[in-house]
């Protein structure tokens, strides 16, 4: 038992240690990308911190503040997954003109950056024709709600893919048209190369064995009490051989849901395919990581108010996050406030 509990032990202590401080690498460009509820939380990164991201790439997913804090909203119109099967998803459903009036009003009140921010954004979208559980009348909407803000040009719609509700990629997964875990499907499409194309321009051939490595990073350095609000204690950096000196681009990866470490391991941070095309376009890949909660099981990105009713704003828990993050890896120093008893440190 002795021998046991030490061997219990040294493991324990070599797993904390490969947990490290998320270093500064002077990041440069942001973009962001997601599946899912980790599409919600792409798009509403996206436009609260406009002046901070340049593009976004959005598979299955709805206009920004879809849900409006409701739960009821959330699963019958902007995804069918309420459990009373009262799925209520139809073009217009999720009622547009109100969600630019309420994104224009969180930007009149600094609650999120100026909407003329996004006029310059890359935004690339896909639907698989087989989703059902966020409909493609979900995803035109978040098209028609975009249209407002962005010009044509810029925007990429994908909707002839026969896929389910999965991250599409051309080299690993499960049958295009399946549904559940991993929720990553093998299409013969490579969703990750195609948006990172349309947000950067032409990219280098990807590499066929990504040379770079892993870094396992303290979450709870940008958010007190992670697993109270729904997040990871450890989230994950992909650093190419090219980056280690700084100076790169940035991607964030946000997973969807039941997506987590806790649900697939590190499936989705090894086998989304961004990794690949990494290493020779000197792009940094973030893997922030969620965890479940009672309220939300499925370890969900917040997109509609399971933990804070702030969640699509910039001082939104999650969101603000991430954002520090995003500054960390650009080099700006992190502050983290801890208040006890009306005391901060």
């Amino acid at each position: 038992m002795r021998i046991l509990c030490l061997l219990l032990l040294l493991v324990v202590g070599i797993t904390q240690a490969q947990v490290m401080s998320l270093p500064a690498l002077r990041a440069g460009e942001v973009s962001v990308s997601g599946l899912s509820s980790g599409a919600f939380m792409a798009v509403q990164f996206e436009v609260a911190f406009s002046r901070t991201v340049i593009g976004a790439g959005v598979i299955a997913g709805g206009p920004y503040f879809c849900a409006q804090g409701n739960v009821l909203t959330a699963t019958t119109r902007c995804s069918c997954t309420s459990e009373l099967n009262n799925c209520q998803v139809r073009s217009g459903g999720t009622r547009v003109p109100e969600l630019i009036a309420i994104t224009d009003w969180f930007a009149a009140t600094r609650s999120i950056d100026p909407t003329s921010a996004l006029a310059g954004h890359r935004i690339w979208m896909l639907s698989g024709s087989l989703d059902s559980v966020v409909p493609q009348a979900v995803m035109n909407d978040l098209f028609s709600y975009y249209r407002h803000y962005i010009g044509a040009g810029n925007i990429s719609y994908q909707r002839k893919l026969a896929a389910q509700h999965a991250f599409p990629t051309n080299t690993y997964g499960r049958a295009c048209s399946a549904l559940g875990s991993p929720y990553i499907n093998n299409c013969n499409y490579d969703a990750a190369g195609a948006l990172l194309a349309w947000i950067y321009g032409p990219l280098a051939a990807r590499s066929n064995a990504p040379a770079g490595r892993f870094v396992a990073f303290d979450q709870s350095e940008f958010i007190a009490a992670p697993s109270w609000h729904g997040m990871s204690d450890t989230g994950y950096l992909y650093i190419p051989p090219a980056c280690e000196a700084g100076g790169c681009r940035l991607h964030v990866a946000f997973h969807g849901c039941q997506q987590s470490q806790d649900n697939i391991g590190m499936l989705f941070v090894r086998h989304a395919g961004y990794n690949a095309w990494a290493d020779n376009n000197r792009l940094l890949i973030l893997y922030p990581q969620t965890t479940a909660t009672y309220a939300n099981p499925n370890a969900c990105w917040d997109w509609r108010a399971h933990d804070d009713t702030r969640y699509a704003q910039k001082t939104g828990r999650q969101m603000a996050a991430i954002k520090r993050m995003l500054d960390r890896l650009g080099g700006s120093p992190t502050v983290l406030l801890i208040c006890r008893r009306g005391r901060c440190t």
